[in-house]
């Protein structure tokens, strides 16, 4: 079989970016899950369709949160529709600005939408969007990567019997006051880590691969 690399999606970055206890293991735990699971899959030509009522929300909601963006900003940002891919990364942001990347999060609900800049900041990081954005700025040689979550009405399908629709039907509510935004600055030292880090990835790739290789044999 042909040697491959592991490639990795923006939105997964973050996975690849935790860390061991010391030199004899490098990589964290998530991220050796991260690689075995992408070795599984690349092995195997398989790929779960992983989806669920958050996810569904964020990708049909999409433009609504862009059309916020717009109207707040008078802008006219457009859906970006280039996946930009090199090879090791690949990813496709939702806004490509003149000098920066915007991705749109829009909230599952009111009470998991973000409104004070201190929950922002926090989401970010403990979701790993931080990562995701220097993935994009990399990709599109952007200085500044945003995230804009966005409470947005959650489509009535998605809803059940126990969802408060009070908590979902937020159109009175004024736009400006339904946006939060995260901004983050390019960073030379964090993407040296990050290149670091996927060299040592990558080795432990070719390890899992060779190993189902051997399996057959």
């Amino acid at each position: 079989m042909k040697e491959r690399n592991l490639i990795v999606r923006c939105s997964a970055l973050s996975k690849l970016m935790t860390k061991g206890r010391g030199k004899s293991s490098p990589l964290g735990e998530t991220t050796k899950s991260f690689v075995m699971e992408k070795a599984k899959e690349d092995f195997y030509g398989i790929r779960p369709n992983f989806s669920n009522k958050f996810t569904e929300k964020g990708l049909r909601n999409e433009d609504l949160g862009i059309e916020m963006v717009n109207q707040a900003r008078f802008m006219d940002f457009k859906k970006n529709e280039e996946r930009i891919s090199t090879s090791w990364l690949t990813g496709e942001c939702d806004i490509n600005a003149e000098d920066s990347i915007i991705d749109i999060k829009c909230s599952w609900s009111f009470d998991t939408f973000p409104a004070f800049q201190e929950e922002a900041d926090k989401s970010v990081k403990k979701s790993g969007y931080d990562w995701q954005l220097r993935g994009y700025m990399m990709l599109y040689n952007k200085p500044f990567g945003e995230v804009v979550y966005c409470l947005t009405t959650t489509p009535p399908d998605l809803l059940t019997a126990y969802d408060n629709t009070d908590l979902h039907d937020v159109e009175h509510i004024d736009i400006s006051k339904r946006m939060t935004s995260v901004r983050v600055q390019r960073d030379e030292v964090k993407e040296s880590e990050i290149l670091m880090q996927y060299k040592i990835a990558n080795e432990y790739y070719k390890e899992c691969m060779a190993e189902l290789e051997n399996k057959s044999k």
